[in-house]
């Protein structure tokens, strides 16, 4: 599921409009998505925001129904500055994700599992913090392996 060639480093954007379209298309490019993932996941943070506090920084967990998902994968991307995105399940707050994770789920039965992993990693302040600061993708990568593919 995560894969060296989906993360970014210091991914400069204007907004999160930028940020998930920019992300998507990398997942497009990968072929582990259909073209259709790319307005299907700007739609679903319309409707239902995925930032989330965690205890180092925001973060974010932009995702879509699994009709768009030709195979599981993870987009990391640690931004240049964090921008506004509004918090799961109270929308009228606003958090600055620094870190985003997208996810490509194929199977609905599979992203519980993979959200419990991520929601753990979200209370581990030291972790979130090394992913942050990681200078290079093999950094993140071997931070996040351990956590995400189990």
């Amino acid at each position: 599921m995560l894969s060296k060639d989906l993360i970014r480093l210091d991914l400069d954007v204007a907004n999160r409009e930028e940020a998930i379209r920019i992300l998507a298309e990398d997942f497009v490019k990968a072929g582990v998505v259909k073209p259709s993932f790319v307005d299907a996941v700007l739609e679903r943070e319309q409707r239902s925001p995925t930032a989330l506090p965690a205890v180092a920084y925001d973060i974010a967990i932009p995702h879509t129904v699994s009709e768009h998902v030709i195979t599981p994968a993870m987009n990391i991307a640690v931004l240049k500055h964090p921008v506004a995105f509004q918090q799961m399940g109270s929308p009228e707050i606003t958090l600055h994700p620094q870190v985003l994770f997208m996810l490509a789920i194929s199977d609905p039965k599979d992203q519980l599992s993979l959200l419990r992993r991520i929601m753990k990693m979200l209370q581990n302040k030291e972790l979130l913090n090394q992913v942050r600061e990681a200078k290079t993708k093999d950094g993140i990568y071997d931070l996040l392996q351990p956590v995400i593919d189990v």
